[in-house]
């Protein structure tokens, strides 16, 4: 039996792209945003999905970070994809007939230098692929899409202008989740450990929650905060290390964090991807 995966994005948006390098020979499941993703693997409709977290050149997607320990799911894997932005329009559309780029705001964001350059406004949309629905919808040569060159194919629409992103190596990272979580062996090799927390309201709490990470050799390769919805008093943090829960130092630094920390919630660990 198929497994099913859930994206956010229609066919030929990037997370199609990496749903199908991930799991060849797969469903893939079409979905409006990253919630209503989620929103599937949590009641079984499918298997995984497979969520974007941040691109190399834009920065973090927003919102997942709030979604992830809303829905009770498990990180089981990470995925980085090489992301070339192709300039779309109808066909016999030259670059100088395009007044408007439809595209999400991270593409946008990603080629903002070629978009300036040449005059191009950035038109915000919910999804890469779907903006080249949009192009066919209005039938205007003056709009176009920045998607990927499957969305082109599937549309059939003209590539005006190849791989405009302004970072040659531009690349967006994948977590798959899962309703299980899987945590492989301690065999030697490379993991990360995701797990989310609130620290306390008292001075030098971070450096007190975090000190034991140090102490213990572990590398942070991330941290971020946000608020809690709805007040602006106590943070929350999205952290990464580089270990795995059997390891000694891991579960001394952990034992530090909870100490000075409130709701502390693991969310995975999984091989850490060569790309790294």
């Amino acid at each position: 039996m198929k497994l099913k995966i859930a994206y956010q994005g229609v066919a030929g948006a990037y997370s199609n792209i990496a749903a199908k390098n991930l799991y060849p020979e797969s469903v893939y499941v079409p979905c409006e945003t990253f919630e209503e993703a989620m929103n599937k693997v949590q009641n079984a409709e499918v298997d995984f999905a497979v969520i974007p977290v941040e691109n190399s050149t834009a920065g973090r997607v927003s919102d997942v970070h709030f979604l992830l320990p809303k829905t009770g799911l498990h990180i089981v894997g990470e995925y980085f994809l090489p992301v070339h932005h192709q300039l779309l329009a109808l066909k016999g559309t030259k670059l100088e007939d395009i007044k408007v780029a439809m595209s999400h705001p991270q593409a946008l964001a990603q080629s903002a230098e070629f978009l300036a350059k040449h005059g191009i406004f950035p038109e915000a949309r919910i999804d890469t692929a779907k903006s080249c629905e949009f192009v066919l919808e209005y039938q205007d040569k003056s709009k176009a899409a920045i998607a990927s060159e499957l969305a082109g194919e599937i549309y059939g629409l003209d590539v005006v202008a190849k791989n405009i992103e302004t970072m040659q190596n531009n690349t967006t990272r994948f977590l798959i989740m899962s309703r299980e979580a899987v945590v492989p062996e301690f065999d030697g090799e490379d993991f990360i450990t995701s797990f989310i927390f609130k620290a306390r309201n008292i001075p030098a709490a971070l450096y007190k929650a975090l000190g034991g990470f140090a102490t213990n050799g572990i590398n942070l390769t991330k941290i971020e905060s946000y608020l809690e919805q709805g007040t602006f008093v106590s943070a929350q943090f999205y952290v990464e290390v580089e270990a795995h829960p059997e390891q000694k130092g891991f579960k001394n630094a952990m034992e530090e964090l909870k100490f000075f920390s409130d709701n502390v919630h693991v969310l995975g660990t999984y091989y850490a991807a060569r790309e790294r």
